[in-house]
């Protein structure tokens, strides 16, 4: 166990702290990044998150919307890095639907609703955001 994060094998602690690093570094060596309506329809996500009142659950925890996406920013920085985001949907598939970690898919916990997986709730609003737009 780590005494840090108690959740966490060593392995696993090594591994984040490593994401971490890449995502520091990488974005100033390699990679592209997205194009600039892919990430406004990211950022109007999160705004959606943000004023839904639901909470984004990881690794069976549940976190505010403002704590999801740094997170998530984190693993958007690292993924831009390795030139695979090139659209929301990919975006929602890679980095905002499951742990790299543990493998468990992301939750949205919203009041008086049932669960729904992370990539069911934002492409949902995508679909939403989209036909406002058209």
């Amino acid at each position: 166990m780590n005494p840090v994060c108690p959740g966490l094998t060593p392995f696993q602690f090594m591994c984040m702290g490593c994401l971490a690093l890449w995502t520091m570094i990488l974005p100033s060596v390699a990679g592209a990044e997205i194009e600039a309506g892919v990430r406004a329809e990211i950022e109007a996500l999160f705004a959606r998150l943000e004023t839904s009142h639901c909470e984004f659950q990881r690794n069976g925890k549940a976190y505010s919307a403002s704590d999801a996406r740094a997170h998530l920013l984190r693993k958007l920085a690292y993924l831009e890095a390795k030139g695979t985001v090139s659209s929301t949907e990919q975006f929602i598939e890679l980095a905002a639907s499951k742990s790299s970690l543990s493998g468990k898919s992301y939750l949205v916990l919203c009041p008086s609703t049932a669960p729904l997986l992370s990539a069911t709730w934002l492409t949902s609003e995508l679909h939403d955001l989209r036909a406002l737009n058209k």
